[in-house]
């Protein structure tokens, strides 16, 4: 009887540390999961403001003239499309009480 209460021990000491082990492994999990959600965040913010800048740029272009013999330009369909793209993401932005979009 001595050795199933003594077994009986050592498995609930052994069942405390896997509990104590698994509780650290998910705090370390969920902070890895808010370094990740910040980082992309931030990759987020730097491809809006690339967004905006082709943007930019393809909306200068616009304004020079015309080719004599037009043709098919896989830059200038990029350009377009870039601009549609982040005209559309500006609209679908949410705004505050203030009329200026959120930061998200």
């Amino acid at each position: 009887m001595k050795s199933l209460s003594s077994r009986k021990q050592l498995l609930i000491a052994e069942s405390d540390i896997n509990r104590s082990r698994l509780l650290d492994e998910m705090a370390d999990l969920t902070a890895s999961a808010s370094a990740l959600t910040d980082r992309a965040k931030s990759f987020r913010w730097i491809g809006s403001a690339a967004a905006l800048l082709w943007a930019g740029v393809a909306a200068f272009r616009r304004h020079k003239s015309v080719p004599a013999t037009p043709g098919f330009s896989w830059r200038n369909i990029l350009f377009k499309a870039t601009g549609l793209a982040s005209t559309f993401y500006l609209a679908s932005r949410p705004w505050n009480r203030n009329g200026n979009h959120q930061k998200l």
